[in-house]
């Protein structure tokens, strides 16, 4: 993690995202804009936390850690996603691991601050609410994708959830991330590249030897039952 000291830029998230919508006088708090890279972990689970930070810019990923000492895939984060709120509310420790998929900005506001000055600011409460009643929503939708539907029907939904506007058929997955594939999923290697061989040989991907191009985004779709890791 880096912290950019660059008042225009910080100014800048916080206008675009209309924080002035949510604390008076934005300018004058105690924001630290924090850069992240791709692969970085942003909070390892367990820690204690200190802020509150709000994802301004790229795409973070939420996974939480099972018995076998894998880890399940939860959700992808775009902005505006608060992390950190139900450390907040319930003063525990960090609750699933945060990963940059991308390089990242996050804006951060200690605990302390908010404690003594932002509790009892009910723009901020409503917003804190909304972000968590998101949080549980998907995170039920991610338990019931992980323990009910098929490796397959998670493969469908795990490539359109990391799909973005600007790439929309040029997602390409590098071969050497599948093992971590499965372990997101939930699954085996060997079962994993079973589905991927028989998504090529119905033409829906393809899989050359270093990535994994979608082909057929429809097809996705529908074995995905529109459910996103999102």
């Amino acid at each position: 993690m880096k912290v950019i000291e660059d008042s225009v830029l910080l100014h800048g998230k916080l206008t675009e995202y209309k924080f002035q919508q949510i604390f008076t006088d934005v300018d004058a708090l105690p924001f630290v804009l924090q850069k992240y890279k791709a692969g970085e972990i942003l909070l390892h689970e367990g820690i204690e936390l200190h802020s509150l930070l709000y994802l301004v810019e790229g795409k973070v990923k939420a996974t939480s850690s099972v018995e076998t000492g894998k880890s399940l895939l939860l959700r992808f984060n775009h902005p505006l996603a608060i992390i950190g709120d139900i450390e907040l509310v319930r003063h525990v420790p960090v609750q699933s691991q945060i990963t940059a998929v991308t390089d990242c900005l996050c804006i951060a506001l200690s605990f302390d601050y908010i404690y003594n000055f932002e509790m009892n600011n009910s723009l901020f409460l409503k917003d804190l609410l909304n972000h968590l009643s998101y949080k549980l929503q998907t995170s039920t939708t991610a338990s019931r994708v992980n323990l009910l539907a098929s490796v397959e029907n998670r493969f469908a939904s795990y490539l359109l959830s990391t799909t973005t506007p600007d790439n929309e058929f040029g997602l390409e997955l590098q071969t050497t991330n599948i093992g971590e594939i499965a372990d997101l999923l939930g699954t085996t290697h060997r079962h994993l590249n079973r589905v991927i061989r028989d998504l090529c040989e119905r033409g829906v991907i393809e899989k050359s030897r270093r990535a994994i191009r979608i082909l057929n985004e429809q097809v996705l779709e529908e074995m995905s039952q529109g459910i996103r890791y999102e």
